[in-house]
């Protein structure tokens, strides 16, 4: 069984997440705010927090922030009422897993944590991925390139490393979106983060790993 943590202020909208997820048969646990989220978190291990962006006394992104410090594999989705771009390449900064703004659907929640449940099963058990003069490192959650070890936030080290798993393979938009963010998400999200891998693995190189392939999608060539 799955344990679950919801960080809601709301406690209507609270009790009406743990009453849905109860249901579909995780092990849910409630916290109103943030230091008492993160007091939860310190004395068990949940395998999803449902984190609100605005909360008392600590804020949801400084929760995240201290989530994937700790507890990196912890999935965290960011629930907020804050629709605006920048707002969402913030959360994804901060480590959120995924992004749901309100008012949602509990059939589309539960659905965006099943996602990401299964993502986890299909994970490679292997350690390192390579392609070309690049090899990512699993375990440290770094790329190596040349002589330089090149640091990821979580959302850039799930978008390499689906592109070098696909290596070869020309992807479109929605596919990466799907299986790195878990929807059908933004464009605008997708091409910021590929600029980031950009800046990061090919912009001091030679070779350009990341192909971009007009009216399609992305490619990172064997």
């Amino acid at each position: 069984m799955y344990n679950i943590l919801i960080v809601e202020d709301e406690t209507k909208i609270a009790r009406l997440m743990e009453l849905h997820l109860t249901y579909e048969g995780y092990k849910v646990d409630v916290a109103n705010d943030g230091f008492e989220a993160l007091n939860k978190i310190r004395e068990k291990t949940y395998d999803v927090v449902i984190l609100d962006w605005m909360l008392p006394k600590v804020e949801g992104p400084k929760v995240c922030q201290e989530i994937k410090k700790f507890y990196p594999e912890t999935i965290v989705i960011m629930v907020t009422a804050k629709d605006d771009i920048t707002d969402k390449i913030t959360g994804f900064e901060f480590g959120a897993d995924d992004y749901l703004t309100k008012p949602f659907e509990s059939l589309e929640l539960s659905a965006r944590i099943k996602a990401h449940l299964r993502k986890i099963h299909r994970q490679d058990t292997t350690y390192q991925m390579t392609v070309k003069d690049l090899t990512l490192d699993l375990s440290r959650f770094v790329a190596i390139r040349g002589d330089r070890d090149i640091k990821l936030s979580k959302t850039e080290f799930e978008l390499l490393k689906f592109l070098i798993e696909n290596k070869g393979i020309v992807l479109t938009r929605n596919k990466i979106l799907v299986n790195v963010w878990g929807y059908d998400g933004s464009d605008s999200i997708l091409d910021v983060y590929i600029k980031y891998l950009r800046d990061k693995i090919d912009k001091d190189f030679p070779v350009k790993l990341i192909k971009t392939i007009r009216g399609i999608g992305f490619t990172i060539e064997k």
